[in-house]
């Protein structure tokens, strides 16, 4: 499904040029769940944010189910973020005054979805999150904290997408709440969902199937959990 190819990403300020990615390359079969794992200034953000099509590289390829996305325009990358990528983000992104089932119709409003689908859907999805029909109605507000990351998974289901991007999704939980979240993640994944989840913590990226860890801009390490055994690729030492 993915394929990156001798991705490096450099910043321009002035004189001063920051190397933030260095020729990485990887790929991600449909149906994996991936953790991308590094220390902050690593370069996880930068990979994050190629792969979630918000920005990209300055050399290398990106290619999405056997196209090449690295090269396309804002409005073709903007196409692909609102039809194949579901983001869920540190800091919910919620909508706080409206309630949960609104948050998740919003989406499909702005998508087009015809009207009598949009509350099949956000049913749906808020079901798969973990949710129950009580909090449909709840102010996103009137939330706790698990609460309001699991609205937010669902709103990133809403339009059935090919990647689940999650961005230090329980970084804003205490730890309890944060196992729940990524048991949820496990829960998709198991239901065929490809999930990528960015983290520094070591504990959290060894829930996923598999980790792929990144420092000073290079994957140094890319390590496949089984049920039994530990398959690791070292790369870069």
């Amino acid at each position: 499904m993915i394929e990156v190819k001798n991705i490096t990403k450099i910043y321009q300020s002035a004189s001063v040029e920051t190397i933030a990615l260095k020729d990485v390359s990887f790929s991600i079969q449909e149906g994996e769940f991936v953790a991308i794992i590094g220390p902050s200034g690593s370069g996880k953000s930068t990979l994050m944010h190629i792969l979630g099509c918000l920005d990209t590289p300055t050399n290398g390829q990106y290619f999405l189910e056997g196209k090449d996305v690295s090269k396309l325009s804002e409005a073709e990358l903007a196409d692909i973020r609102k039809n194949k990528i579901g983001f869920v983000f540190q800091s919910f992104n919620l909508l706080r005054r409206t309630t949960v089932f609104r948050n998740i119709v919003l989406p499909l409003v702005y998508a087009n979805v015809p009207k009598n689908k949009r509350a099949e859907i956000a049913k749906r999805c808020l079901l798969a999150a973990g949710l129950t029909e009580k909090h449909f109605s709840h102010l996103s507000n009137q939330l706790s904290g698990g609460e309001m990351q699991r609205v937010a998974i669902a709103r990133a289901l809403v339009n059935d997408p090919l990647i689940i991007l999650a961005d230090e999704p329980t970084g804003n939980l205490d730890s309890k709440t944060g196992d729940i979240i990524l048991e949820t993640f496990r829960d998709l994944n198991k239901q065929g969902k490809t999930i990528i989840l960015i983290t520094h913590e070591k504990y959290i990226a060894e829930k996923a199937k598999r980790v792929i860890c990144i420092k000073d801009g290079e994957i140094v390490e890319d390590v496949f959990n089984h049920s039994s055994s530990k398959e690791v690729k070292k790369i870069k030492e």
